[in-house]
């Protein structure tokens, strides 16, 4: 299968084997349906408040079905609450091209952070019904459930929601459990809903670059390498608390100056690596935090990103040691808590990277290569599938904000990419 993938995309760099189609999406009904889409949920600020498993996210959800079945799709909610739409292919012996984002945002956020891939899958099936395209594979537009929250409907697609995970409360008030019941899927039975290695040909999503590369660099397409893993480690410093106004200097044991000098170095270690690579410290909690007590414990919180585990192992090696040194010199304790792997690492297929990239060349659109540094659906779908990301400029960068913002022409352009890229793997991927 790869050494056919790799000849057919060999055709298409030197001989254009497959000519893409000229249609394209209607970009005054695709702009339309997302400022009708963004009215749920808008509040006083200028906000979205359509938090998932809100009364706007099931308002939403209902208007969202609806253009899914003018569109032209079989639409069904399924046991986790991801809204799925099916359009046959003329081929029922292959696997569907899967494509999608999610509605839902974080509390007060803006109108494009998932709402323009959403809205723009629904787009490219209405355009292909309307110019009389089928497919040979079946489409598959898949609307996520809670991606804001912990991409809970991909993590379900991918075998990975836990009983657990099921019990956390989402930003509606209701656990993971009741807001998938209240949307109209059956957490009982989620563990079905696993999806195994080769059930899907392919899976793409469009998304607002969060980043503002492409915004600052004047390029319209981003292909993205890959989604950066992410891990967390908590460093915390002991000393001894005692009285602020009667202890001498020279006396002390205060962890706040290690904690404080590590802030400075994970800035940087991490800017002494070549790369992409970022490093954050988000979060510090100092104990007992009273502005007349010598703090005695000091909580860091170190956030690593990077496409590479092994370069963030590499970094936080090198934070690792200098915590321990700055510890040693302060003569206060130190341990080490890894937290958790927040996610790992997904790269993008490069066969499906050509095929965005060779879609917005043909379309005449200036594109790069970039990594995301947030997690998608896209990363939990890569865990049975292959995927490929199509980014559009936000502008400044600007996301999980009511200033977020793309211009029409933007978001039609990364929704004539999404067309393309579909057209072109269903002609080449059998």
């Amino acid at each position: 299968m790869k050494k056919l993938f790799t000849f057919l995309l060999t055709l298409t760099f030197f001989g254009n084997a497959f000519p893409q189609t000229d249609i394209k999406v209607n970009k005054d009904r695709l702009n339309s349906t997302l400022k009708t889409l963004s009215t749920y949920g808008k509040n006083e600020a200028g906000g979205s408040d359509r938090v998932a498993f809100s009364k706007y996210d099931i308002e939403a959800r209902k208007y969202v079905k609806e253009l899914m079945t003018k569109a032209g799709l079989e639409v069904s909610t399924d046991f986790a609450g991801n809204l799925i739409g099916k359009k046959a292919g003329s081929n029922p012996n292959l696997k569907p091209i899967a494509f999608g984002s999610h509605i839902d945002e974080v509390p007060n956020g803006g109108d494009y952070d998932g709402p323009v891939g959403s809205m723009s899958a629904i787009e490219v099936v209405q355009t292909l019904t309307e110019n009389n395209q089928i497919t040979q594979h079946p489409l598959e537009v898949i609307i996520f459930t809670n991606e804001e929250g912990g991409v809970v409907g991909s993590r379900a697609l991918a075998g990975q929601l836990t009983k657990e995970a099921l019990q956390v409360k989402s930003s509606s008030g209701l656990t993971q459990f009741e807001g998938i019941k209240a949307v109209g899927g059956n957490p009982d039975r989620i563990a079905e809903l696993k999806r195994n290695s080769g059930d899907v040909a392919a899976f793409l999503e469009l998304h607002i670059e969060q980043g503002g590369n492409l915004d600052r660099e004047g390029i319209d397409i981003g292909v993205v390498e890959g989604i950066v893993a992410i891990e967390w480690y908590e460093f915390t410093f002991k000393g001894f608390a005692n009285h602020a106004g009667t202890t001498p200097m020279n006396m002390r044991k205060d962890p706040m100056l290690p904690a404080a000098k590590l802030i400075l170095a994970v800035n940087e270690i991490v800017n002494s690596f070549e790369g992409a690579q970022v490093a954050t410290v988000g979060k510090v909690d100092v104990f007992p935090g009273a502005g007349n007590v010598i703090p005695g414990e000091v909580k860091v919180n170190v956030e690593i990103r990077d496409l590479s585990s092994e370069k963030i192992q590499m970094v936080y090696q090198k934070i690792e040691e200098r915590a321990k040194k700055l510890a040693a010199e302060s003569n206060t304790e130190l341990s080490i808590n890894h937290i958790e792997v927040a996610s790992k690492p997904a790269l993008a297929n490069p066969e499906i990277q050509k095929i965005i990239e060779n879609s917005a060349k043909s379309l005449g659109l200036s594109s790069t290569y970039l990594p995301s540094g947030a997690g998608h659906d896209a990363q939990e779908m890569a865990r049975f599938a292959p995927i490929g990301m199509i980014f559009i400029p936000s502008k400044d960068g600007i996301s999980h904000s009511p200033q977020e913002f793309s211009t029409p022409e933007d978001i039609a352009n990364g929704a004539n990419v999404l067309l393309q890229s579909i057209l072109s793997i269903d002609k080449q991927l059998k």
